[in-house]
């Protein structure tokens, strides 16, 4: 067994109590005492009992995350982050898949864990705005991505349609004037595919050139298959693409498959560029232009906001003095442009 706080006071020749306000962080010791104290937790390894501390709190130090897909690259890194930021407080981080189904989000929403953990982030797909306002469990929430804005809970997400914009302005300032969309979608939930449409929409605009839908054909689902495929598509079209955005990286890996299976050169022939900047795009062939959300600081900020959920209710309870106020926090992105718009050595 580790040492404990009697341990230490003993070794330290204080209060059990003296150890404990030094081992929280307490302010109002004396330096030499702290300083005796500090020593002693050294010399004996002192490890803190987290699962006490929570319990004494009312809390298990356990929070969840609640995401559409597991196997998706963008997902598992954000995942990866939010992991990193909880164990920095000493939280365990329960992952749960649900697959975009309606079913399985109102899951999440309503609590099926209500005893378990101490606070939720989420990123819901199926459900909206209504199905959040309806909700009866407790537990601290924090929202990521696009489905429900102005909500009634803190929400964390990049502008996904400032961000389309940007990339598809690249590929005009490049001196195309046929670019096509790969990843528009007419689900309910499809809230992303939205923003991101109505992003490129507005680059076009702008720059003058018109819309056409045969360049935007909807797909269900936002994998390498659904690139490959709509990007034949695309390609025996009479008048095929000069160039080509996909609302995510997956979608932009099948693009590049096709295009370099029928014989075609990326740039030179069809410019590809993405969305999430995922890991597989930094080592593709070409490797992959693409918009960089800041994943460690959308992981990082949604924590914060949940510890501070957390802080100022105690787990599944509210405030006494009303619910806190809302936020929506908007995370920085960059493009990142790369060979498969300006190909070797162009970016």
């Amino acid at each position: 067994m580790g040492a404990s706080l009697k341990d230490v006071a003993a070794r330290a020749g204080v209060s059990v109590k003296t150890v404990s306000n030094v081992v929280n962080g307490y302010t109002y010791v004396a330096p030499h005492t702290r300083e005796k104290v500090e020593k002693a937790l050294a010399e004996l390894e002192y490890r803190p009992n987290l699962s006490a501390r929570n319990l004494r709190r009312g809390r298990t130090g356990v929070i969840a995350l609640a995401l559409p897909e597991l196997d998706a690259p963008y997902f598992a890194e954000l995942s990866r982050f939010v992991i990193d930021a909880a164990v920095e407080r000493g939280w365990t981080v329960l992952i749960d898949q649900t697959d975009g189904l309606a079913d399985r989000e109102r899951e999440v929403l309503q609590g099926i864990r209500e005893q378990l953990i101490d606070g939720l982030i989420f990123s819901p797909i199926a459900v909206g705005r209504e199905e959040l306002a309806a909700r009866t469990d407790n537990t601290p929430l924090v929202l990521l991505g696009e489905r429900i804005l102005d909500g009634p809970t803190h929400h964390v997400a990049i502008d996904n349609q400032r961000a389309a914009r940007e990339v598809t302005e690249h590929l005009i300032s490049l001196g195309h004037t046929r670019i096509g969309a790969i990843g528009a979608q007419d689900s309910p939930g499809a809230n992303t595919a939205r923003l991101r449409l109505a992003g490129y929409r507005q680059a076009l605009r702008a720059a003058g050139l018109p819309y056409d839908e045969r360049l935007v054909p909807p797909t269900g689902s936002y994998h390498r298959a659904d690139g490959a495929a709509l990007m034949r598509r695309l390609l025996d079209l009479d008048e095929p693409p000069q160039a080509v955005f996909c609302f995510n990286d997956l979608l932009a890996l099948g693009a590049l498959r096709t295009a370099l299976s029928a014989g075609l050169r990326v740039p030179q022939d069809v410019a590809v560029a993405g969305f999430d900047d995922i890991e597989d795009g930094r080592y593709s062939t070409p490797t992959l232009t693409t918009i960089s959300p800041d994943k460690a600081r959308i992981a990082r900020t949604a924590v914060e906001l949940l510890d501070a959920l957390i802080g100022g209710t105690g787990r599944g309870g509210r405030r006494a003095d009303g619910p806190p106020e809302v936020r929506e926090v908007e995370a920085d992105y960059r493009l990142i442009v790369r060979e498969s718009t300006v190909g070797a050595g162009g970016a």
